[in-house]
């Protein structure tokens, strides 16, 4: 016993700076939120917390409009965004999963999208769609003349669209390696014995890809849910919220709430609700992940 109790120290000894800078990173603001959420704090009022006032702030967050609208926004970015990033990654997977050169040499690039910053993917994405040079702007309104009077960013419609399009444009690669790898777990022994039976390619891959592929499915459901619920950056550098308030995401009107109307009070009970509400989300999928390996 005395002879492992310094090896066990040592242990927790190199663990510790990495907890501290965890407990100062993530924990500690996160109680800080929690905290704040229960008092009264304009800064422009106090320097200093006012006081408790129990649950106020949280009953303020359900009864405001605004927050409710952008609660709504928040949910329609975050179906387009996860929807198209699960099935675009998908389809890449599908068509890189035979082997081959050429498909090497992509797969091999498909990381570095996700390796953008999220700020700097905003910036790209707002220029490509400049509607006086914006390659991207060109390229559509080329082949749909339709849309040539469209300006991306100032249509609400479209400006949330192409904030969601961002972000798939960094995750779908990196959502197509995870189905990659999971498809090549799969044995190919289970479609060869499939296709003497006389199933064709798409009940192929309905009846038994996707079965196959739904823990890797709701992984990576779950990882681009609680990252659409986290944006901030594109919606800083891309479209500044606007035009309006149509691409107020939950995490930037928080921001806005703190740091521009310094309602301090109330963004702390609005940044505890949402770490709620990505909790609650995790555990439903962790949940039914466990239920379906069992």
């Amino acid at each position: 016993m005395s002879e492992l109790r310094p090896k066990a120290i040592k242990k927790y000894l190199i663990l510790l700076p990495a907890l501290i800078v965890i407990i100062l990173t993530s924990t500690y603001p996160i109680l800080y939120s929690f905290w704040l959420g229960f008092q009264r704090w304009m800064v422009w009022e106090s320097p200093a917390p006012l006081g408790f006032v129990g649950f106020d702030n949280f009953i303020r967050g359900f009864a405001d409009p605004k927050f409710q609208e952008v609660v709504g926004t928040t949910a329609l970015y975050t179906v387009i965004s996860v929807s198209m990033s699960v099935g675009i990654g998908l389809g890449i997977a599908m068509l890189l999963q035979k082997s081959g050169k050429l498909n090497t040499v992509i797969k091999m690039f498909l990381i570095f999208p996700f390796a953008v910053s999220p700020a700097l993917k905003g910036f790209t994405f707002k220029f490509m769609l400049n509607p006086s040079f914006g390659i991207l702007d060109r390229s559509i309104k080329y082949i749909f003349p339709f849309l040539e009077n469209v300006v991306w960013l100032n249509h609400p419609f479209w400006a949330l669209f192409w904030l969601a399009m961002s972000e798939v444009w960094g995750w779908a690669p990196l959502v197509a390696l995870m189905f990659l790898g999971a498809l090549g777990s799969i044995s190919p022994s289970i479609f060869e014995a499939a296709k003497l039976d006389g199933t064709n390619n798409f009940q192929l891959f309905i009846h038994i890809t996707l079965p196959l592929l739904k823990p890797v499915i709701l992984v990576v459901t779950l990882l681009r849910t609680i990252f659409s619920l986290k944006m901030f950056d594109q919606v800083v550098t891309m479209t500044g919220g606007g035009p309006g308030s149509s691409t107020q995401v939950i995490n930037y009107f928080i921001y806005q709430t703190g740091f521009r109307f310094m309602d301090m009070g109330y963004a702390g009970a609005l940044a505890t609700t949402l770490v709620i509400v990505m909790t609650i989300i995790a555990s439903i999928y962790v949940r039914t992940l466990n239920g379906k390996e069992a």
